[in-house]
């Protein structure tokens, strides 16, 4: 099952994917990571779809990975009489603590913390920002605001407040009863909603623990000001475009997902650019042109993924979307300004000595034409450090722990084999060839470079470098430092 691209799908789980024999189908289109909404799934559900998911690993013998997306902190307004009123521009709205059915004057709005944060000036957005008002007034139990953009209001609508920081964590009751569930299960991925700040990935970090790897979702404005903070304290990060177009004018998206995209390459930590890519095709068998830009621009800009949510979990053609994003990733790559583009915005390598060697081993492969990257690696982190560079050739990652196959298979141009650690160096080198001969990476004459941690097995240690060329049987003839 090697793949002919080197960006990663996700494909979001649900009622058009979630039969077992439709997920085997969908990793044989193409999908490396599928993602479990826990948003949307009972406990129930969510184990069915792992045990799905991880009877396909076994019946293809590729490592899988499985992102679970937690909810998140939810905002919503009280009831409505009548069930809607419209509000015109110019008028004044107030929420209140009031706990009665709400009017064309006021709503009741069951969330001190808003009431605790929020100033004057602030803007409050309705029903995913179809609503706009700014707060002319506050205490503690009313808020008073001017409409600027009016519209017909309904009850238990979601309020967001995109200029407001709100004293809480990202994780509420119910997120820590499905992060225990998930964990117990043995998912890969956990993605946090409602990331404000880096402190949230801190205080989340001492939850998950190692129990899985965590990614950031950059979706509030307050996250995009403490983005290095959040980069720095996460393993990974996506890209959460519809909740980050709602809360932000929607042209500055573009420019955001390039910035994000590029500051988790600069740390070497995977990203992953979501929603709406491909959205007609849950109705549609063929995308827009306008998509099949958006998800080439994504691959174009380095990302270590993308992905698919409604068009995979309740459309009407899900392997359809897959391979659609697989042909337009393949099309990317093979594009001859490809190399030239992804590069532009390569960063220097860290000031550490194992990312040094990953930057060296990409510059001797380009150089000696090699046939690609061997990196024996426990944690993913030697196989995350070349993959950093995005290198033109096969990064194969090598590592005897499932959970870290698992976990690279987010990364960019990683294409993970489960084996055990070799006895010595030498049989290393002859794992390594043989390895690369059997999967198709490299044939009789061609070399590969090797990069590994020595000891084997020592956790973020990347310190040596081997040169070795095939013979017709995937054994190294030369080897050299």
């Amino acid at each position: 099952m090697r793949r002919s691209r080197r960006v990663k799908i996700v494909a979001t789980l649900g009622p058009a994917s979630s039969a077992p024999e439709m997920i085997a189908q969908l990793f044989e289109a193409g999908v490396d990571v599928f993602r479990i909404n826990m948003s949307h799934s009972s406990f129930e559900v969510v184990k069915k779809l792992h045990g799905a998911v991880r009877a396909a690993e076994a019946a293809f013998s590729r490592p899988i990975g499985i992102l679970a997306d937690l909810q998140g902190p939810k905002f919503r307004i009280g009831d409505v009489g009548g069930g809607s009123v419209a509000l015109g521009e110019g008028a004044t709205f107030r929420f209140d603590t009031t706990e009665s059915a709400g009017s064309a004057q006021r709503v009741f709005l069951p969330h001190p913390q808003i009431f605790e944060a929020v100033e004057p000036g602030h803007t409050l957005l309705l029903d995913d920002g179809k609503i706009r008002m700014t707060v002319v007034d506050k205490s503690a139990s009313r808020i008073d605001a001017t409409v600027v953009v009016g519209g017909t209001i309904s009850g238990r609508k979601g309020i967001s407040l995109p200029d407001t920081v709100l004293p809480i964590g990202p994780l509420t009751d119910k997120d820590r009863k499905d992060l225990d569930y998930a964990l117990r299960l043995g998912v890969d991925w956990v993605a946090l909603s409602f990331v404000q700040r880096g402190e949230d990935m801190r205080l989340a970090r001492q939850i998950v623990g190692h129990g899985a790897a965590l990614m950031a979702k950059i979706e509030k404005p307050a996250a995009i000001t403490d983005l290095d903070a959040i980069v720095a304290s996460s393993d990974g990060l996506m890209v959460a475009r519809g909740d980050l177009g709602v809360e932000m004018p929607v042209e500055r998206v573009p420019g955001l997902q390039k910035q994000i995209v590029s500051k988790a390459r600069a740390a070497g930590k995977p990203v992953v650019v979501a929603t709406q890519m491909l959205e007609s095709m849950i109705t549609s068998p063929v995308p827009t042109r306008a998509e099949v830009s958006d998800v080439a621009t994504a691959c174009f800009d380095g990302a270590d993924a993308v992905m698919l949510s409604a068009e995979s979990a309740v459309g009407k053609y899900p392997l359809q979307a897959i391979r659609m994003m697989d042909r337009i990733a393949v099309e990317v790559e093979s594009d001859p300004n490809y190399g030239a583009i992804v590069h532009a915005t390569r960063t220097p390598p860290l000031a550490t000595a194992a990312d040094a060697i990953a930057a060296a081993a990409h510059t001797v492969a380009d150089t000696l034409k090699l046939a690609g990257i061997i990196c024996y690696t426990a944690t993913g982190s030697t196989a995350l450090r070349v993959a950093r560079e995005r290198p033109g050739l096969p990064v194969v990652g090598l590592s005897p722990v499932v959970g870290t196959g698992r976990k690279l298979a987010l990364a960019w141009g990683v294409h993970c084999v489960l084996t055990s650690d070799p006895e010595n160096q030498a049989a290393m080198v002859r794992k390594a060839c043989r390895i690369a001969f059997d999967e198709g990476f490299a044939k009789a004459g061609e070399g590969v470079i090797i990069v590994a941690g020595v000891p084997l097995g020592s956790p973020g240690t990347t310190n040596m470098v081997r040169i070795a060329h095939l013979d017709d049987q995937g054994n190294p003839v030369a080897e050299g430092v």
